[in-house]
């Protein structure tokens, strides 16, 4: 299902078809897309012709709805992160239980999304979306889009969801599972890689479809965590406590760590499509990305203050193949789906306390100096499948992995080094039916075989069943292949 917007005649028969060659009747016009393609929205269009949209005033904006609900019940083992990416140690991730796609057992409204999309005039679209969750409201993405640039050439700037990938770009009403895949969420952050920036991309005149794209982006989250320039405040007291009491004392010092101005991300990504023909469709692509400042603080009660000080960089490949069997509401579809990411973040490490009241100096109780260099590397992958088994129902499998590689940024103090852990694996099983093209509901089960952080890898694992509903009000565009 489209999230949002209308879509031209010629994209709405690539994506019915999922051949690569309806896109190279005319490989120059602009808003063409990959029959793969899953995000985005296409140019409005009136009675069938682009060109009699001279103005924002037809249809502007397109406005849609979705709901998106979720029963979740952890109902054997005990649910925990995996070890070097959370359980505590969440060291700039961008994960957060409280706001994480995985969400807490019983009823949630997970989110309300909130589209606005319009042909602004002939030289722009514009979209923004708006997620609406149970404790507070957020700006999704917020972007325009030129419809005229010659070449083949698009620029996109605003906030968005990045290009990197396959599901990246995908929000969470368009993944054929409730959750997001591991090697996403903890690499990326709860909503995979979104920033603020500009991407300029090319649609290459090929026999076949291929896009490569290149993201200037400022570096505020996730893999490009960044702090700057701050001050740890910490409370204490002092003095006799007599009659007047004791004095209270507020202690105040820099965290160590400069301010780098934006962009500090940028991404690169190339996608290929090559024509299989009527009824099949695959997609492959490549992206990477290097962060000039990466940073995070932790405090702790105590008054001491870790900080991590550095840049990193990631590299993945992406995978889809899609079959369309041709027959009724999806029966007989298959999708197969993979991805791999990993990921170094190389920083200098340091353990501060309060040693007068005024500096902060990273020394440990015996004196010596706790700080050290080293480099985090993890990795994750995951592969997916789906099969349409009868008209409006699909089943699916999923397997993931999260820290092949998994050396850490979790500090062992006493040896001065970064610890290492094992490996996390988690399953997935789903069945879903759609009544309606606009309506979902979906029934899930996970298995999760965490590594822990005390080094008593897959003693227990934990069952998790998830029952989600998704409902779709407004515009509704083609659905995918």
């Amino acid at each position: 299902m489209k999230r949002t917007g209308l879509i031209t005649a010629g994209v709405a028969l690539t994506l019915a078809t999922g051949s690569a060659a309806a896109q190279q009747q005319n490989p120059t016009r602009v808003g063409v897309q990959d029959p793969l393609d899953s995000s985005g929205i296409g140019s409005l269009n009136v009675a069938g012709s682009r060109e009699r949209v001279t103005s924002g005033t037809a249809f502007n904006p397109a406005i849609s709805v979705i709901l998106d609900g979720v029963y979740q019940n952890t109902f054997s083992g005990e649910a925990h992160g995996p070890a070097g990416f959370d359980d505590g140690h969440d060291h700039g991730h961008g994960h957060s239980h409280g706001h994480g796609h995985g969400g807490d057992d019983g009823f949630s409204l997970r989110e309300t999304e909130i589209a606005f999309s319009a042909t602004v005039d002939r030289y722009f679209d514009a979209i923004a979306i708006l997620a609406v969750e149970e404790d507070h409201v957020e700006i999704e993405e917020a972007y325009i889009t030129t419809r005229s640039l010659p070449a083949g050439l698009q620029l996109k700037a605003g906030k968005f969801l990045s290009d990197i990938g396959y599901i990246n770009r995908q929000h969470p009403h368009d993944w054929h599972f409730v959750d997001r895949p591991l090697v996403s969420e903890y690499l990326f952050g709860d909503h995979g890689l979104q920033d603020t920036g500009v991407q300029l991309s090319w649609l290459a005149p090929t026999p076949f479809y291929s896009r490569f794209g290149l993201e200037l982006l400022q570096g505020s989250g996730g893999i490009a965590n960044y702090v700057g320039d701050e001050q740890h405040t910490i409370l204490g007291y002092a003095g006799d406590p007599g009659s007047e009491g004791p004095q209270r004392l507020r202690w105040r010092a820099d965290n160590g760590l400069d301010d780098a101005s934006g962009p500090r991300l940028v991404t690169a990504f190339a996608k290929f499509a090559p024509d299989l023909g009527y009824s099949h469709a695959a997609q492959f692509g490549i992206s990477g990305g290097y962060v000039s400042t990466w940073q995070n603080q932790e405090a702790h009660s105590s008054g001491r203050l870790e900080t991590w000080d550095g840049d990193a960089w990631f590299v993945g490949l992406d995978a889809v193949y899609k079959y369309d069997s041709g027959r009724a509401y999806g029966h007989g579809n298959w999708v197969v789906q993979g991805e791999y990411f990993y990921r170094e973040i190389d920083v200098d490490y340091a353990s501060r306390n309060f040693s007068d009241g005024s500096t902060l100096v990273p020394t440990i109780s015996g004196g010596t100096s706790d700080e050290f260099s080293g480099t985090a590397k993890q990795d994750g992958v995951y592969l997916q499948t789906i099969y349409g088994f009868a008209p409006r129902w699909n089943a699916g499998l999923r397997a993931e992995a999260l820290g092949l590689t998994n050396n850490s940024l979790d500090p062992d103090r006493g040896s001065n080094r970064f610890e290492s852990f094992g490996t996390s694996y988690r399953y997935a099983a789903q069945v879903s039916f759609m009544p309606t093209e606009f309506s979902r509901i979906r029934l899930q089960a996970n298995y999760m075989d965490y590594a822990d952080d005390n080094g008593n890898d897959h003693d227990h694992g934990a069952w998790t069943a998830m029952l989600q509903f998704n409902m779709s009000m407004g515009v509704h565009g083609a659905h995918d292949f």
